[in-house]
């Protein structure tokens, strides 16, 4: 699977009933209870880097994917629009860009 499928699975989903999906309930619930929900997987993701739990990573790391791109989808964001963002930052280098962030603050 790719992101892009789960992007269009989670659009798939979303169409549905709220007590038929919980991709459709969680959207319902709108963007506070989505970025909440992203928020816990990312911890729990870290929590699981940091004690070096390769299965629980793997696990919390699908999670963080599938609830961010609920979030973008919440917010209107095509995963496109990331990739494309992405791909503009490889035309330099990592620090380059950091650097370029930090001067245009």
């Amino acid at each position: 699977m790719t992101l892009e499928d789960l992007e269009a699975r989670i659009a798939e989903r979303a169409a549905a009933s709220p007590e038929e999906s919980y991709t459709a309930k969680l959207i319902a619930r709108g963007i506070n209870k989505a970025a909440q929900k992203l928020g816990e997987e990312a911890t729990e993701a870290v929590i699981a880097a940091v004690t070096h739990d390769r299965a629980e990573l793997v696990k919390e790391s699908a999670d963080l994917l599938y609830h961010l791109l609920v979030v973008l989808k919440v917010e209107g964001v095509p995963l496109s629009e990331v990739m494309a963002e992405l791909d503009s930052r490889t035309a330099q280098s990592g620090l380059a860009e950091k650097a370029a962030r930090k001067d245009n603050a």
